[in-house]
């Protein structure tokens, strides 16, 4: 069946909708029912051999005024690709002719009787009001799936969520996969065991590199592909118009290129160039689509030079489901580009200097400030793209991702940090460029307490001996350490007075308004109590620790 020359602007509609339309009073009398033909337009001929005027998914309507050979008739309506025939009973004839109808059971061709009191128009009319509603739907859908993926970019781990969205909304899986067909992150449920493999095969078809790279490895010319390689380039499986009948996708080709079957067409085995063509010029496909039983398949380059591609596989190709993985296209190249902006350059002339031996004084000034805060990171979502999320959620592009899931972040001081959902931070101190190593130590100190204590974020606190403890970590332990004095207030207070006064009687007695001789018996008795020598000067240390904590 040939390709249909141009999509109208309005989505098609199904035959059975039109059928459905009562005061229509239409009737399927021949051709198959259940193949959910879809109707592109609607025309009107009384030509005896309609098909020069025809483009392809029309409900071609007639009352036979020419028809002589009904099966000529039929077989070239079919060779034009039109949808059905619609024959209108009166004035010519007074039923359908049943050499027509046996036609068009012979060619496959759907039959609809359209009865004396329904003129064309009103067909016709029915068909652009179905169109309008369906047009109106997917508008509807489409709104709300681009709100919904907005949405989601905007989360603290978006490349996730941007892809749940997407598979939730088309109601299959979305994957995100690296240049050599890894999976990099994926959400919903494919639709067949086998969706997965044939969605990276079709990944090839849109990108490139891998091709490249093994023709490069192997000596091969990249326009004389080996039997079973797939170089990416070639026919291309495109979208086939939207139906939302889910049948297998038709290939074209590229400029200049003869016809020729398709291998592996609806088996989602990705095309293969004809040998001869030179891989290196050929324009590569944006995008592409194909078929295996029980699922829809298309690939999308992402933007940029990273060889990224969005896969989706789903049960069926619904009206509208291009034009919303069009914005999660979109989206995904924004959230998975290199950071770029204005200051790129100065972080690149201060990496430059670093690697030439300059100082962190020196290049730090570069960036654009001159004191900095560490921050330390960790948890997130275990994906590529999260800690460049987490950078951008907290206003860095300098983040530094270990393979151990870990991430350094490096921030002006006057940056604000905020917890950030799905992650655990410890942030140092604001330094100077020549402080950073004991930022990052700080840094990671936190983030320790952090993950220790259940805590979304931690600072440093200083240089002192309370700053080695989060404050859960220090009241446990004054609990731990006074519990022999826990049910004595007097004593607590005694000792804390004396502990701040250096241990002298007198003063304490007079800070507490109390005789000199009862100090010395409630620290005796704090003393017995504790089994502690008092006089220790670390003693004296870890109590005072331990008071300053309760």
């Amino acid at each position: 069946m040939p390709e249909i020359a141009a999509a109208p602007p309005t989505p098609p509609i199904p035959l059975a909708a039109l059928l459905a339309r009562e005061e229509l009073g239409l009737r399927q009398i021949a051709g198959p029912v259940e193949a959910g033909a879809a109707v592109h337009w609607v025309h009107t001929s009384e030509m005896a051999d309609p098909y020069p005027y025809l483009l392809g998914g029309e409900l071609l309507l007639s009352a036979g005024v020419l028809l002589k050979d009904a099966d000529m008739y039929v077989s070239r309506i079919v060779q034009a690709g039109a949808a059905a025939l619609g024959f209108g009973v009166a004035p010519v004839y007074d039923t359908v002719p049943q050499a027509l109808i046996e036609a068009c059971d012979r060619h496959g061709l759907p039959l609809i009787e359209v009865p004396p009191p329904t003129t064309f128009t009103a067909v016709a009319r029915a068909v652009w009001r179905l169109m309008a509603e369906a047009r109106h739907r997917e508008l509807r859908r489409v709104t709300q799936a681009q709100q919904g993926l907005a949405a989601a970019a905007a989360r603290p781990d978006p490349v996730p969520a941007v892809l749940h969205q997407l598979a939730a909304r088309l109601g299959g899986k979305a994957v995100l996969l690296a240049p050599d067909g890894t999976e990099l992150s994926s959400s919903g449920r494919a639709p067949g065991p086998d969706a997965g493999a044939a969605l990276r095969r079709l990944a090839r078809v849109v990108n490139r590199r891998p091709a490249a790279e093994e023709a490069g490895r192997s000596g091969a010319p990249a326009g004389d592909a080996p039997a079973g390689s797939v170089p990416g380039a070639g026919e291309v499986p495109k979208p086939a118009p939207a139906s939302g009948t889910g049948e297998a996708t038709r290939p074209v080709r590229a400029a200049g290129e003869a016809t020729r079957p398709v291998p592996g067409a609806g088996t989602g085995e990705a095309p293969r160039p004809a040998r001869g063509i030179d891989e290196a010029t050929r324009p590569v496909p944006a995008s592409a689509s194909d078929a295996i039983p029980g699922a829809h398949l298309a690939a999308y380059a992402l933007g940029g030079h990273q060889g990224l591609v969005l896969g989706l596989a789903t049960p069926r190709r619904e009206v509208g489901d291009h034009t919303v993985a069009g914005v999660a296209v979109v989206l995904l190249s924004l959230l998975t580009a290199p950071h770029q902006g204005a200051d790129s350059s100065g972080r690149s002339a201060a990496l430059v200097r670093l690697l030439l031996g300059a100082g962190p004084a020196e290049a730090a000034a570069l960036l654009g400030a001159d004191r900095w805060t560490v921050v330390h990171a960790r948890g997130g979502s275990g994906t590529p793209f999260a800690a460049s999320a987490l950078g951008a959620a907290l206003g860095s592009a300098l983040v530094d991702p270990a393979d151990d899931g870990a991430v350094r972040i490096l921030l002006p001081a006057d940056s604000e940090v905020t917890p950030q959902p799905g992650w655990v931070l410890g942030v140092s101190s604001p330094v100077r460029p020549d402080e950073l190593a004991a930022a990052d130590t700080q840094a990671a100190r936190a983030v320790h307490r952090a993950a220790a204590t259940g805590t979304d974020l931690v600072r440093h606190r200083g240089t002192s001996l309370s700053a080695l403890l989060a404050p859960e970590e220090a009241a446990a332990h004054a609990r731990l350490r006074l519990a022999p004095l826990a049910d004595s207030p007097a004593l607590l207070d005694t000792l804390r007075n004396w502990l701040s006064l250096h241990g002298s009687w007198d003063r304490t007695a007079a800070a507490m308004e109390i005789h000199r001789n009862t100090v010395r018996q409630r620290i005796a008795r704090c003393a017995a109590l504790l089994d502690e020598d008092l006089d220790d000067a670390d003693v004296r240390m870890e109590l005072w620790f331990a008071l300053r904590h309760t």
